[in-house]
Order: C-alpha cells, then structure tokens, then sequence
C-alpha cells in the first residue's frame, strides 16, 4: 500500500543515470519535488510517460520544482534510455538494493520485481502533499500532476 498524503517522504538515496548520488532530502527547504515511480526503461507506456515530461519539462523542472524519475533499472541502461530519448532530468536506479526505495514508498510490485506506476508530490518541507498510483499498464496524466502543484 502506497504511503498516504501527509506523511513524511521517505529518503533515500540513489544513482542517477550518471552515476551521481541523489538524495530526497538535499531539495528540503528548497523546491518541492514530483517522485514519479515507473516499472522499466524502454518499454512502451514508460516511454511515453516520460517522454511527456520531457516535452513539459519547464512545468516539472524549475526554481521551485524537481523531478525525480525512478526506475528498477541499472543506472547504465538508465543512461543509455536517457540519451536515446533527450531526457535531461534525473532517472534514478532502485536497481540495488533492490527496489528498496520503492517499497519505502510502498510501489514496489513484488512478483514482477519493479515498481508500479505511483506519483508523490512532495513539498518543501518533505511532506507528501498528492499521490495517484496506477497499474503497470496505466499511464498517469501530467495534467494532474500540474493541478498538484499549483495546489502547493
């Protein structure tokens, strides 16, 4: 069960595609974040989940707002998904240990051994604020992730 709308973010501390450790609370006090949980790199529905955020990066990615994007994946195959696709924001691996980030925040889909697809706005402070999680086959829509964070 994913964790519930004021709660405290999990932290955590994970690889991104470049290998640099990324850390949830370094973006306390200083902008809110959209942790955005998504099953495997180069499969279909992830694609163009994240291929959207690209195209309306300016909305998810600015003085205020960070995007956090987390996969199962190793960060190497986060990194070659990145340029492939022109994604300039953070992919982040919960590859090892495995998917423990993801269980912190209670998305990780143990028989399939990745993460659904759940969304925690977090704002300054560290306090989840919004939340939607959806099966693996279901792509969330970006405009409520807008609505979100006008709300903040």
């Amino acid at each position: 069960m994913a964790i519930e709308v004021g709660t405290k973010a999990p932290d955590f501390e994970l690889r991104n595609q470049h290998g640099e450790l990324v850390k949830l609370s370094d973006f306390r006090g200083e902008k809110a974040v959209v942790l955005l949980f998504y099953p495997f790199a180069f499969t279909g529905v992830c694609t163009g989940e994240l291929c959207a955020l690209r195209d309306e990066l300016p909305k998810f990615a600015n003085d205020d707002v960070q995007l956090l994007a987390v996969s199962n994946d190793s960060p190497f195959s986060l990194r070659v998904f990145a340029e492939q696709e022109g994604l300039e924001y953070p992919l982040l691996s919960d590859f090892w240990p495995h998917g423990e980030a993801s269980r912190a925040y209670g998305v990780f889909d143990e028989d399939k051994g990745c993460a659904v697809r759940g969304t925690f706005i977090i704002d300054k402070e560290g306090v989840v604020r919004w939340t939607v999680v959806n099966g693996l086959p279901d792509a969330r829509d970006l405009n409520d992730y807008v609505k979100a964070l006008e709300a903040l």
